[in-house]
Order: C-alpha cells, then sequence, then structure tokens
C-alpha cells in the first residue's frame, strides 16, 4: 500500500567538516603490500587478461583485529588476490565508489560525534587509498552509502538514528559542509528489533529519478524524487514528493536490488522475515508480485542481495543460523524466483559481491574473518568455494573497481 504523507522530521543542520586526515591516520600500510615494501607505481598494472580488478575490503575495527579499508588486486581468471595495502579509518561498515571511481566514500559507523562519512581520493595508478576530508553525519549508526549518478550527491542509512543523512559532493571529490538530515517516526511490532525507524539501506533507481530506503524498525518502503539541479543549500530530494510502503508486519526491510534489464524488477530482502519480495517497478511505482523464503529455518538475520549481472539468478545471504547464500533462478518473462540452491558460507555473511563478469562471487564472513571466493556456475547458478580466501578481519562491505 502507498500513502504520500509528510515527513516527520526535516532537520538541515550546518556542521563545520574537518578537513585532511579526520578519517585516519594514514598508517605505515598505505601503499604497501602486508610486509611493508613499497608498491613501485604501475609496476603491478598489467592486465593482460583484461578481467582483473580492485577489490577494497570494508571492516569493523572496534573490536581490534582490523584497522580500516583495506585494498587487493583481484585476478578475474584464477579468483586469487594480492593485497596492496590499507587506510585507517574507525568502523568503514559500507563503501561506496564515485561514478569514475576517483574517490572512495566510507561511514563510521559509530554514534554522536563519531559518526561520519570519509572522502578518500583512489589513485588507482600507485594503487591506494589517501584521506580527502570527513563530515559528521548528525545522526547515529550510518551502515549504508551511495551517491548519485554525476557523484554530487551523497546520502547515507543511519540505522541507530532511524534518518537518512545528505552530503553534497564538491568538484574537488571533498564532502562540503552542512548535512542533512531526514528523521521518521513510528515503530513495529518486534518490541526488541522495530521499537523506532532503523534506516538499513538507501539506494537510487537505476534511471536515476528516485532514491528508495527500507526501514527495519517500521517495515516500511520510502521514496523521494531526486532534484536534478540543486542550488546550494538545497536539499538533492524532493520533500514534497515523499511516499512509503508498507510492507507485512515483521518484514524488517534490510537491502534491496534491480534487475539489471532496465531495472523493471526490484527484489527486496526482510531481515527479520527471511522473505524476498519481487515487485514490479516502473518510474518510482511498486506492484508486488511474489514472496519467496530465502531463510528457511526462521533465523531473523537475513543480510544482503543481489541479482547476477546476466539477470538469470538471484543470491540473498543468511546469517545466525544455517550461515549461507540462498539461490533463486528469475523468470525471463516475469521476474519472478524459484529456488534451487543454498550454500552454506563462513559465519555471519553480511556483505557479498559478484564479479561483473558474474564468474566469482566473494562473501565477507564477518565472524571468521575472512573474505570467501566461489565460483559462479554460470548454467545453474550454484557455488563452488575455490578455498582461495582472503584473510581480514571482521570483513562488512565487498566493493569491485576496475584497474583503468
Amino acid at each position: 500500500m502507498i500513502k504520500k504523507i509528510g515527513i516527520a522530521c526535516i532537520v538541515a543542520t550546518l556542521l563545520v567538516g574537518c578537513t585532511g586526515n579526520r578519517s585516519g591516520k594514514t598508517g605505515s600500510h598505505l601503499g604497501a603490500n602486508e610486509d611493508g615494501d613499497q608498491l613501485e607505481e604501475a609496476s603491478w598494472g598489467t592486465d593482460s587478461t583484461g578481467r582483473d580488478l580492485f577489490l577494497l575490503v570494508g571492516t569493523y575495527t572496534e573490536k581490534g583485529g582490523s584497522e580500516g579499508i583495506y585494498l587487493y588486486r583481484f585476478n578475474g581468471e584464477t579468483g586469487e588476490s594480492d593485497s596492496l595495502g590499507m587506510v585507517e579509518a574507525d568502523n568503514p561498515s559500507y563503501l561506496t565508489l564515485s561514478p569514475d571511481e576517483k574517490f572512495v566514500y566510507a561511514v563510521s559507523e559509530k554514534d554522536g560525534k563519531r559518526s561520519a562519512v570519509h572522502a578518500f581520493t583512489f589513485n588507482k595508478r600507485q594503487g591506494r587509498l589517501e584521506p580527502l576530508n570527513s563530515q559528521p553525519v548528525n545522526s547515529d549508526g550510518p551502515c549504508y552509502i551511495t551517491i548519485d549518478s554525476r557523484g554530487k550527491n551523497i546520502h547515507t542509512a543511519n540505522y541507530g538514528g532511524g534518518s537518512i543523512s545528505s552530503i553534497r559532493v564538491e568538484e574537488d571529490g571533498s564532502l562540503a559542509q552542512g548535512t542533512l538530515v531526514m528523521s521518521f517516526r513510528g515503530s513495529g511490532p518486534d518490541a526488541k528489533r522495530q521499537e523506532s525507524p532503523h534506516v538499513h539501506s538507501v539506494r537510487y533507481t537505476p534511471d536515476g529519478q528516485f532514491l528508495f530506503a527500507a526501514d527495519l524498525g517500521t517495515d516500511k518502503l520510502y521514496r523521494f524524487e531526486v532534484n536534478d539541479t540543486p542550488f546550494e543549500g538545497q536539499p538533492a530530494l524532493r520533500e514534497s514528493s515523499y511516499s512509503e510502503w508498507e510492507l507485512p508486519p515483521e518484514t524488517g526491510p534490510r537491502h534491496f536490488d534491480f534487475h539489471p534489464d532496465g531495472g523493471r524488477y526490484m527484489y527486496l530482502l526482510g531481515e527479520l522475515s527471511g522473505e524476498v519480495i519481487v515487485f514490479d517497478y516502473h518510474r518510482g511505482a511498486l506492484q508486488q508480485k511474489q514472496v519467496i523464503q530465502a531463510d528457511s529455518i526462521g533465523a531473523r538475520g537475513s543480510a544482503d542481495i543481489h541479482v547476477s549481472p546476466d539477470g538469470r539468478f538471484l543470491y540473498a545471504s543468511n546469517r545466525l543460523q544455517a550461515d549461507g547464500i540462498a539461490i533463486f533462478a528469475i523468470d525471463p518473462d516475469e521476474g519472478t524466483l524459484t529456488r534451487v540452491g543454498y550454500q552454506l558460507t563462513a559465519e555471519h555473511p553480511r556483505n557479498f559481491v559478484i564479479t561483473p563478469n558474474g564468474d566469482y562471487l566473494l562473501v565477507g564472513g564477518r565472524n571468521d574473518d575472512k573474505v570467501q571466493v566461489f565460483a559462479v556456475d554460470k548454467e545453474t547458478g550454484l557455488l563452488t568455494d575455490t578455498g582461495k580466501d582472503i584473510r581480514v578481519a571482521q570483513p562488512a562491505c565487498l566493493k569491485f573497481a576496475t584497474l583503468k
């Protein structure tokens, strides 16, 4: 059901950001391998196959063992990885790249004044990230970050604050001062998990005209129209266009993905229900067409969801019990799902990513301190563990980037 109502609270907060290295010390590992040897400029950059990628791994640092964002070169032919170094950051649990991949932006998933977005320049030639500047989120627990197709506006989903923060991006890739915060109201039937709004993800539609947000705490999807040409100080999202969809009680919407064929289907994963909800999508409108189980044992810990690049399969991760990934075939005409398999993984698969060519699926096993590399059977969608694990403490977010 769709409703058009006013947002509970929209706050424009002008906050003075901190330039330079608020995101953390540069560290001796930056631009070096794990032995501390400096990398020669572009000496590693030859890719005879054209299939190699950068792999960026955001982590949780508060429990120790991890220090920030880790950078690897991933061999798209063999599935092997080489460490290129790291940059220190505080709890960089989710990352996004600018459209031209010259900049990386990371949340600092903390509360109060320590919650922030950090900007980094991405020097691909040297294989290194360099701190650029930071801006406060002005809300608690930012856990997801996205950027528009022009690289001009960043939005974070703030789980603890039940809000969305918006920050403008300057021409040099740095984060502008001034943070717009949109807060929501409401609750859900689960007294422990849904006592208040918990916005868990924000994403633009494939056409870039709308931004959707999933609120685990209220069982709702929010939608905003995009302001294509905002003047300085104006919001990037049209406040008057706010709409919401009510989902079944205790769905706990967490992450969602669009079909690569023009985004004509949206797939939403409920963390609490363990269900995938399939929608027809057209010009900002959603029509529910299917609900199918991803977590069949009721662990209430479903996490991440992605459609394969060829649009033939969908994958959804589950945590807390029988940790693994549910595998679905996608009907090419209707977009509906048929479950075809289940792949056990390392403990707590919070996030995963698929290579652009669809050959590999990498899973961050947070509690087992490793990233697993699975080969994808493109005919069946099933996964095979290659055993080529990447050892990194508390992996929380995986992103690929091209070498060039």
